[in-house]
């Protein structure tokens, strides 16, 4: 497992331990791809996750460019087309941010959950 998928993981589970439903973890469309696609009652929620192991080009949470938003909200719109049941939901677009606080290799196959790291979960963090 690389860090990414680690990261995914993590991510994952935390949005799952606040109520939400996962949907789609992964979602490919011609535009591009959405981290994970959640849903509480009436909102669905398209998530970004970032992890870092190194704050040398930026914090995670700062790597979501305006481009990558708009690829992000092109493939949401891709989904929405694809499934109609979720047409009257309210969309939100959020960003979770996993920090790691010591420098490790992203591609290794180790056991990441031994290590420390901040994770924040941005709300609204970009919208259409």
């Amino acid at each position: 497992m690389t860090l990414g998928q680690w990261g995914e993981r993590v991510a994952q589970l935390h949005v799952q331990q606040h109520g939400f439903e996962l949907l789609v973890a992964n979602y490919h469309a011609r535009y591009g791809e959405i981290d994970l696609i959640i849903q509480k009652e009436s909102l669905l929620v398209f998530v970004e996750v970032k992890v870092r192991s190194s704050t040398r080009y930026g914090a995670a949470c700062e790597m979501v460019s305006p481009s990558k938003q708009q690829k992000i909200i092109q493939t949401a719109m891709v989904f929405l087309q694809e499934n109609e049941q979720y047409h009257n939901y309210d969309l939100r677009f959020d960003v979770i941010s996993i920090q790691m606080k010591q420098h490790v290799a992203k591609i290794i196959q180790q056991d990441f959950s031994s290590l420390t790291y901040d994770l924040a979960w941005i709300e609204h963090a970009f919208m259409l």
